[in-house]
């Protein structure tokens, strides 16, 4: 019986992670990685902010941290860190909202474990009968619906037009008008979509926030890149921001949606991978049930890991309450995101030069660390067999992997696959 037991099939290897020991065991000198959602310098190394290294009198974060005396490693809450919280709402939301007291706050295991959270107490409470989850998207989303409310039908919803390298906007509300029910989910990346690269325009946001009242649909909005897409946390954080307001400025009860999730990643804009930093914020209309709300959250993080980790947010702390350091870490952002915009154009312009059949504005024209190149499967195959380039089988490429010393390689290398097509 034992052995029926656990005799459960094998599943497939996670096709990122996979790539990755791939290419970690390439030996080829000229090898090129644009697999992993993870900033790299202009030497192809990990990088740590300067406004993590910096402290006053030169001394590290980190150093920082440990000199304090009222550092310890005791438990933390299991909601977490107040102070964490309440900078961590500040940034998505802005001084103002944050202060509500319609929103509740919990820290979580990075934004993989605030969507977890998010789907397990919306599942469990809200009970949709749907989740729309873009088409494409950050393949966690469906793995996480699917773990965490088995229950809950997804559903895809148009989000990219491959052939004309823009969004679906127009069949993304169709969808939602035509399809959803009242109290149904709908997933939205805050900003620099993963995979495509392409955000909505503001009017475009306005649009589906006014579909979103109408249909009484609840929003996750999924910030894992708040600073990273543009190089401002203000604008990148402006579709939260817009959403809230709306929600909370409803004086028509009939008028109101559900509420509002935000799951918010400190992984790309502190550079925190490892750290595992995060926090889920529930907004409603009403105040009245957001500490029960909250209590809910509690316990399935109680049940989950007992206490979130105490490392991380103590790093994201000290950097945004000292004024020299934060204005620092405004300044690493802007040289993430311009570094990205760069290669952007060079890679465009390369390719270009080169004579490669197509239009490749698309790939100046995306934000963010991503971007879906418009390569076939046949394309990425052959660029890692040949070239040892390595892409996502769908084209996306993270451009983080790109920098002076190899996007001629790879823009020549591209540029020949494509042209053995024509």
């Amino acid at each position: 019986m034992g052995s029926q037991y656990l005799d459960v099939p094998v599943l497939p290897p996670d096709v990122a992670f996979g790539l990755l020991a791939d290419f970690g065991a390439d030996q080829n000198p000229k090898k090129v990685s644009l697999i992993a959602g993870a900033y790299r310098d202009e030497n192809g190394l990990p990088w740590i902010f300067p406004s993590v290294k910096q402290m006053l009198r030169q001394r590290q974060a980190k150093e920082r941290i440990a000199a304090n005396p009222t550092s310890h490693h005791e438990y933390l809450d299991i909601a977490g860190s107040p102070v964490f919280l309440d900078i961590a709402r500040s940034l998505i939301f802005g001084t103002e909202l944050a202060e509500t007291k319609n929103i509740a706050s919990i820290q979580a295991v990075s934004g993989t474990g605030a969507n977890h959270l998010c789907a397990s107490f919306l599942a469990k409470h809200l009970k949709p009968k749907h989740v729309f989850i873009p088409d494409p998207t950050w393949v966690n989303h469906k793995t996480i619906w699917a773990a965490a409310g088995p229950e809950v039908v997804q559903e895809e919803y148009p989000y990219y037009n491959q052939n004309a390298r823009s969004i679906r906007f127009g069949d993304m509300v169709s969808t939602f008008e035509t399809t959803a029910q009242p109290n149904d989910v709908v997933i939205l990346q805050a900003c620099a979509h993963n995979p495509t690269g392409l955000d909505l325009t503001r009017d475009q946001w306005k649009q589906l926030a006014d579909v979103v009242l109408k249909k009484k649909l609840f929003v996750l909005f999924d910030s894992a890149y708040q600073g990273f897409a543009t190089g401002n946390v203000e604008d990148d954080a402006w579709p939260v921001r817009y959403f809230t307001e709306q929600l909370l400025s409803s004086q028509d009860p009939d008028q109101r949606i559900p509420g509002i999730c935000v799951a918010q990643s400190f992984s790309k804009n502190f550079g925190l991978y490892g750290e595992r930093v995060g926090a889920l914020h529930l907004v409603a209309s009403s105040d009245v049930s957001i500490q029960g709300a909250k209590s809910q959250l509690a316990l399935i993080a109680r049940a989950e890991y007992s206490n979130p980790p105490r490392f991380g947010v103590q790093i994201v702390e000290t950097v945004l309450n000292d004024t020299a350091l934060k204005k620092q870490w405004q300044q690493d952002l802007n040289t993430m995101s311009s570094r990205i915009m760069r290669m952007r154009k060079r890679l465009r312009t390369k390719l270009e030069e080169l004579g490669t059949p197509g239009d490749w504005s698309h790939i100046e024209a995306q934000i963010g660390m991503f971007s879906y190149t418009g390569l076939s499967k046949a394309h990425v195959d052959r660029l890692k067999k040949e070239y040892h380039i390595y892409l996502m089988p769908s084209g996306r490429a993270s451009l983080c992997g790109l920098n002076e010393g190899n996007i001629d390689y790879v823009a020549k290398c591209i540029s020949e696959v494509v042209k053995q097509d024509h």
